[in-house]
């Protein structure tokens, strides 16, 4: 490990205990900073709510930490959109966001598109799947952006338990994400969960970047990140456990393959093999092939758009 990274472990890593939730709130009475939660949600119906009723009493009725909460729901079928309504969040469909520009599905438009219906100086993004949610999770990663103006993106750290087996989820973290930016950004290597899905930025930060519309843009944030503010300008936070709904062997491949064409636009542009990644599943004449296309489009930083631009004005 990279002795630049050694100290960052020492001076950017935290548990909760380092940041009591009073002091948070002073830091954030004293700078005037908002906060936006923001949950991606695609069919979520059996969880979103709870995580939206949680953050809902315990931050903003119990105290006045979090200014919004907004559910951007990216096509559901189910009654996702109804129960975080019910659970008192602002819900917006993906589809009536910015609609000069089609909406493409993946986790990453939705993110991007976020930052158009969102007003916070601080956006703390959270997946909709989680169970067993605590608030604790938007407590810890917003609390470094308040409290520090050198921190401008906190990503979550926290056990990811796979049927009961501690420490066995995040797959594609291990067996992707984590080689890549061993190999090709070592700065990244004391990342102790770089695909998690909860983290928080500062919109100065966020409207800078580009991202990638699939699963590939949390590596992709982190590297641009990187290369934008510098190392010290990151951190990240350990928030305890992390338990959701896990995806089968062939819905992770085509994550990994995302993720993997993410870190290589990035590597080398203008020199890249075919995207797309086959994989094989029984059929009744024996296995057959099934083909999927994993380019990952990249929508621009967001102070480009004309309308983000227009409403910053206004």
């Amino acid at each position: 490990m990279l002795k630049e990274v050694e100290h960052w472990l020492s001076t950017r890593s935290w548990s909760l205990t380092d940041r009591p939730l009073h002091k948070i709130l002073a830091a954030k009475h004293r700078t005037g900073q908002s906060v936006s939660v923001v949950l991606p949600a695609l069919n979520e119906e059996a969880t979103v709510g709870d995580i939206v009723a949680i953050i809902r009493h315990d931050l903003m009725q119990q105290v006045p930490l979090v200014d919004e909460i907004v559910v951007v729901d990216s096509g559901s079928t189910d009654r996702t959109s109804e129960v975080a309504a019910a659970a008192g969040a602002r819900v917006v469909h993906r589809d009536d966001i910015l609609p000069r520009i089609p909406a493409v599905p993946g986790k990453g438009e939705v993110l991007w598109r976020s930052l158009l219906v969102t007003g916070g100086d601080i956006v703390c993004f959270i997946d909709a799947d989680l169970k067993e949610f605590s608030s604790d999770f938007v407590t810890g990663i917003v609390g470094p952006l308040l409290t520090d103006p050198g921190v401008d993106l906190v990503k979550a750290m926290y056990d990811r338990p796979l049927g009961g087996a501690a420490g066995q989820g995040g797959r594609v973290t291990e067996l992707m994400a984590r080689p890549l930016l061993n190999m090709h950004w070592p700065q990244l290597a004391g990342f102790v969960q770089p695909l998690g899905g909860e983290y928080a930025a500062r919109r100065s930060l966020l409207e800078q970047l580009p991202f990638p519309v699939g699963y590939g843009v949390e590596l992709g944030m982190l590297v641009d990140a990187l290369h934008l503010v510098g190392l010290d300008a990151l951190a990240q936070v350990d928030v305890g456990v992390r338990k959701h709904r896990h995806q089968d062997g062939q819905a992770l491949g085509r994550m990994a393959a995302q993720i993997y064409r993410t870190a290589q636009l990035r590597l080398a542009r203008g020199h890249l093999i075919r995207p797309s990644l086959t994989q094989f599943e029984r059929g009744p004449d024996g296995f057959e092939p099934r083909t999927y296309s994993v380019d990952t489009e990249e929508r621009p930083p967001m102070a480009d758009i004309t309308e983000y631009q227009s409403r910053k004005v206004a």
